[in-house]
């Protein structure tokens, strides 16, 4: 079985591939004064850079969950995220409200992407 984690600690890997598919851990953001938009441009920073790290992009995202604080700034997390999102290739996607590890924190993405083919 094909399988590696990559930037891993004792308690979780930041990338797992498997199989031509590549799963990143919910990414949060690191300047946590930002507001949600400020917030979520950070996260989808984050993930661009692991993605490349594994080989790929966003043009081959399968699918994203993302978590948001409160549903009266979703409008601010959308707008992030279609600045982001490649043109034409938008994953599948689920959004919710909850509550975060830490209450600073507003969002929080994990999303799933192919490896392009060879």
């Amino acid at each position: 079985m094909s399988l590696s984690h990559h930037d891993s600690n004792e308690r979780m890997s930041q990338i797992v591939v498997h199989r031509g598919t590549v799963y990143l851990a919910g990414q949060v953001p690191t300047d946590a004064s930002a507001g949600m938009r400020g917030q979520t441009e950070q996260v989808l920073a984050r993930i661009d850079e692991l993605l490349a790290k594994a080989g790929t992009s966003k043009e081959h995202l399968v699918s994203a969950q993302i978590w948001v604080t409160s549903m009266s700034e979703f409008a601010e997390m959308n707008a992030a995220w279609d600045a982001w999102v490649a043109p034409g290739r938008p994953p599948v996607r689920a959004a919710v409200e909850a509550q975060l590890a830490k209450p600073e924190w507003k969002v929080e993405i994990m999303v799933v992407a192919a490896l392009p083919e060879a």
